[in-house]
């Protein structure tokens, strides 16, 4: 057995090898030239995201109507939230809502995208008109809930005119406003758990429902068996994103209840602008900004704790 050595002519010399302060240079004009790329990006989140919700809390501890100068007040408008009934029916609103859009949007999402990962004809033009209410604007939406959930001239109490049952008072009725206002959201939002749940049923490997049909599994065996399991990290994730949506809606219930009737559809960020931009209290306004912000992450990481107990994990 011979062993090959390079000869000293072969060897690089100490002349050619790179030194540690060429090495250095190249690292710092490749750092430069990144943060020259994703600085002025960085500039802006900070400038938009960052500063106002510094600001926000200075102002959640302040007395300020943006006129005069402010008062510092500490956690008395904190303290003020917590016996506020009219708060209190907000976040109730909110959470009624929440627990009606979610379930909605998830399932009725699933089913779409289950319903669309076929090969038909017109496959396409399908895809294309579920997700054409997702792009719509709110108010479009909005404007679409007024003509359709109208008491007077409303197509959907003319349809149960034609029907023979009486109609509804839907967007001005308390009980059952809110229900109109998912019922809206719904048509506006699922398309997002559409397509998300379809570019996962298209990333299921075709081995494993081959395998499950040539073992004798049916249709719904294979869904459950095999293809659900498949789909729990992007339902962890639809839930958290839709869920934070919810707790955030403000544009619809503006554009059509202005939070009422009689502030049933006042929801948290409804009655925050309203403090806020209407009542000029920045400083109750700020603060009711910042327990939205607290309860979307406690929700947030509730759901992602629940979800790695049971190995779902998502993120």
């Amino acid at each position: 057995m011979t062993t090959t050595e390079l000869s000293p002519a072969a060897a690089p010399s100490k002349a050619e090898q790179p030194g540690r302060s060429g090495r250095r240079h190249v690292g710092w004009r490749t750092s430069l030239t990144g943060w020259l790329f994703v600085g002025p990006a960085t500039l802006i989140v900070l400038g938009l995201s960052v500063f106002p919700a510094g600001w926000a809390f200075v102002l959640s501890l302040e007395k300020w109507n943006g006129f005069s100068a402010p008062e510092f007040v500490g956690g008395k408008n904190y303290r003020r939230l917590i016996t506020d009934a009219e708060f209190g029916d907000a976040v109730l609103h909110t959470i009624v809502y929440t627990a009606m859009f979610v379930p909605m949007s998830v399932l009725a999402g699933l089913f779409l995208a289950v319903a669309l990962n076929r090969r038909i004809r017109f496959i396409g033009i399908y895809r294309t008109a579920i997700f054409v209410p997702f792009v719509a604007s709110a108010a479009a939406t909005g404007i679409l809930s007024t003509y359709l959930f109208s008491p007077q001239y409303g197509l959907v109490n003319n349809v149960l005119r034609m029907l023979g049952l009486p109609a509804q008072g839907w967007l001005e009725d308390p009980a059952q406003a809110m229900v109109v206002i998912a019922i809206m959201s719904l048509w506006g939002q699922a398309a997002f758990t559409t397509v998300i749940y379809l570019a996962a049923l298209q990333d299921v490997p075709g081995e494993l429902i081959e395998a499950a049909r040539v073992d004798g599994a049916g249709s719904w065996q294979t869904f459950w068996r095999v293809i659900w399991p498949q789909l729990r990290p992007v339902t962890v994730f639809v839930t958290i994103w839709q869920t934070i949506g919810a707790i955030q809606l403000f544009d619809l219930v503006y554009t059509t209840t202005r939070g009422g009737p009689l502030n049933a559809t006042r929801t948290i960020v409804y009655f925050l602008w309203d403090k806020a931009f209407r009542s000029l209290d920045f400083g109750y306004g700020s603060a009711a900004a910042y327990v939205l912000f607290a309860i979307t992450l406690l929700t947030t990481i509730g759901v992602v704790v629940y979800s790695r107990r049971k190995n779902m994990e998502a993120f």
